[in-house]
């Protein structure tokens, strides 16, 4: 503390030379945040992969509101969710779709899930090296760490090209799965003080199925359940060029640095709240909000509790609403839509409809209230339910973002590749001086 306190005196005066004023942004038309004045994203690269459709154009260039649709190499990935009944490994044929371009028969389907499934098992020893010797108190840094430590594995770690940038991938999200419990299972062994269970992930079963299996102490699931995180992978996978987490791959993996770092980069971008980590603070609002007005609140009593929130009550210092409003979106989150579907199916069947129920109504209140409040249409986003429908396969709190990692893996190492093919520059955007010139005093002047 003395530190501090003795390091606040030099903070305090520089903020006389910190000071940048707003107005600047727009004399030298500098974009704040890569966004342009309607809040629509500035265009950083071209991209084949996945299309992130939240708003039209009219003809003079006008932004105008409309339902969100998200595409897969120009597949609807609700066209793609409308398989789920039918269909199993969704999520891998998604990861297919992205890195190759197309979609895989079921011969090409079977041959990779099979090359995934040979990468499940982890390195000999790391384990209990790694994960079990060095438990954490937050497991995104965990992640970090351990797929930092892959790179020591393997035998030709700094090999950038396309196909072994394709190959490794491939063995890192094959092995997320397994990190991610295992990290988990170490955390509340060590510092929660229960006991230590580990499951090794099984060759018959898809990402969704192990990722169940090795979390829960019978290692039983129902095929509902095991559909259900399915698609929410599958939903997680990508979301285009432009989301912090993939562009910041993309940034470092320009340097033509190491998957491994690229990806460890990724992770730390993907961490903070205002991205991946919105699914928990999410939940925990809803907790707050639950605990303070009730499931049967009426629409009046939401609107109070929206307020409270606003005004940084209820533990909610940032005052935002997490789960309402996106960057893009305006009208709808089609992954919202499609989640809010299969979780109220789910909630009917173990017995929290009415939770979900009071879910829905917050979301109507909440996209009508702030609408009105801030003059922009806003929509729910994806994490508004996707909390919610972790709660309902059992998945703990501390492993909701770490599944957003292990699901959007794929969209990373796609764009990654697609740089490499494309574009391959070093990406240098510039920023513009405008502090003032001084001459240099000699210390003893001073």
């Amino acid at each position: 503390m003395d530190k501090a306190i003795h390091l606040a005196q030099f903070y305090g005066k520089s903020q006389n030379y910190t000071d940048i004023p707003k107005e600047l942004f727009k004399k030298y038309n500098v974009k704040r945040g890569l966004r342009n004045e309607d809040k629509t994203g500035v265009l950083i690269g071209l991209t084949r992969i996945a299309d992130v459709v939240g708003y039209k154009l009219d003809e003079n260039g006008h932004k105008i509101d409309a339902d969100g649709e998200l595409f897969y190499r120009g597949i609807n990935v609700m066209d793609m969710v409308k398989t789920a009944e039918h269909s199993s490994y969704l999520y891998e044929e998604a990861c297919f779709l992205l890195l190759f371009g197309y979609l895989p028969t079921e011969e090409d389907l079977r041959r990779y899930c099979q090359g995934l499934k040979e990468g499940y098992e982890l390195p000999e020893g790391f384990l209990e090296t790694h994960l079990l010797h060095h438990p954490g108190k937050n497991l995104m840094n965990q992640l970090q760490q351990s797929i930092l430590a892959l790179y020591n594995y393997d035998r030709d770690p700094d090999a950038t090209d396309v196909y072994k940038t394709l190959i490794k991938g491939i063995d890192i999200m094959a092995k997320l799965p397994s990190i991610a419990c295992y990290t988990y299972n170490a955390k509340t062994h060590y510092f929660g003080r229960e006991s230590l269970v580990l499951h090794y992930p099984q060759q018959g079963y898809s990402t969704a199925e192990n990722i169940l299996s090795m979390l829960r102490l019978d290692g039983k699931f129902t095929r509902t359940e095991a559909q259900l995180l399915d698609i929410l992978l599958l939903l997680h996978a990508d979301h285009g060029g432009g989301t912090n987490s993939t562009f910041t791959n993309v940034v470092v993996a320009s340097t033509d640095t190491d998957l491994y770092s690229a990806i460890a980069s990724s992770i730390g971008s993907l961490k903070g709240p205002r991205h991946g980590g919105a699914n928990v603070r999410v939940a925990n609002m809803m907790d707050k909000v639950i605990e303070a007005i009730g499931l049967d609140a009426d629409t009046a009593a939401i609107e109070r509790v929206i307020e409270r929130l606003m005004a940084g009550e209820l533990d909610n210092p940032s005052g935002l609403v997490y789960g309402i409003g996106h960057a893009v979106y305006t009208l709808s989150d089609p992954r919202a839509e499609i989640i809010r579907q299969y979780v109220g199916k789910l909630a009917a069947r173990k017995g929290l409809g009415k939770k979900f129920d009071f879910f829905v109504r917050f979301e109507a209140v909440a996209k009508r209230y702030l609408s009105e409040k801030k003059g922009v249409s806003m929509s729910s986003n994806i994490d508004f339910y996707s909390g919610l429908a972790y709660e309902l396969l059992g998945i703990p709190r501390d492993l909701f973002t770490p599944l957003f990692v292990l699901a959007r893996t794929v969209g990373w190492i796609a764009h990654n590749v697609e740089h490499k093919l494309y574009d391959s520059r070093i990406i240098r955007p510039a920023a513009k001086y405008v502090g003032s010139m001084a001459d240099y005093v000699p210390r003893e002047a001073r």
